[in-house]
């Protein structure tokens, strides 16, 4: 394996080998390390043993499917994680956003997209925390910690990818002003997000049910027909 002149490796999960053998040459040339899984529990056992950067994580793989090494991987890690699914299955789609993924491409694919999707998932980790160290925002109970993407509701620490961090932080740092869908892909996905809004929507249902609850003091309100906007109740 190589290593990667700007730190970065990247965990390939398929059991198909013809996406390894399309993707890694891409890879290769921009000089990532590649790790390659070829079922759930290899690619489960890579990312707590070898700690990738990001995955790319296929749907259907023998021994533990790809819904399941996502939930598993969501119980400690915010790790950014890109769901590879099969043309039509659109039921796993939202389910794989639903348990914490924060993008999908669909089969089959241009390895040009994958990388462009990669390469814009990766940027964006590394330009929120440039430009957010030291950002730091507390609303009640409520603390985000943008540089070291860290969420804590009453002094606890609530896991949170960073997909739902940046929605957090986008909403909870502009209280009563409504973010429509479209505007949030744009600025937190960084590119068109195929134009499917619903994953904004899956994002948010995650965040509702880890951290608002009644006595918060702050609550995020569905605009409807528009989006959303986070508002202080007290």
């Amino acid at each position: 394996m190589e290593e990667h002149r700007s730190g970065y490796r990247i965990l390939i999960a398929d059991d198909d080998e013809n996406v390894h053998r399309s993707l890694n040459p891409y890879f290769k040339r921009e000089g990532y390390q590649i790790l390659s899984a070829h079922d759930g529990e290899e690619a489960l056992d890579y990312v707590q043993k070898m700690r990738p950067d990001i995955v790319l994580l296929d749907i259907m793989m023998p021994k533990m499917d790809g819904l399941v090494v996502c939930r598993e991987i969501r119980k400690e890690s915010n790790l950014p994680i890109i769901m590879l699914t099969a043309k039509g299955e659109e039921f796993d789609k939202l389910l794989g956003l639903e348990l914490g993924a924060d993008d999908y491409i669909t089969k089959p694919f241009s390895p040009r997209e994958v990388l462009a999707r990669v390469k814009a998932v990766l940027r964006r980790m590394h330009e929120m925390k440039e430009q957010d160290q030291g950002a730091h925002l507390v609303v009640g109970n409520l603390d985000i910690d943008m540089g070291a993407f860290i969420v804590k509701l009453n002094n606890k620490v609530v896991p949170c990818t960073p997909k739902e961090t940046e929605i957090l932080w986008t909403l909870a740092s502009n209280p009563g002003m409504v973010f429509s869908r479209e505007h949030l892909l744009q600025s937190i996905w960084g590119y068109d997000f195929l134009g499917d809004t619903r994953a904004v929507d899956s994002h948010i249902k995650r965040i509702r049910a880890k951290l608002c609850a009644e006595g918060n003091g702050w609550d995020i309100k569905t605009v409807w027909g528009v989006g959303y906007r986070f508002e202080v109740t007290e």
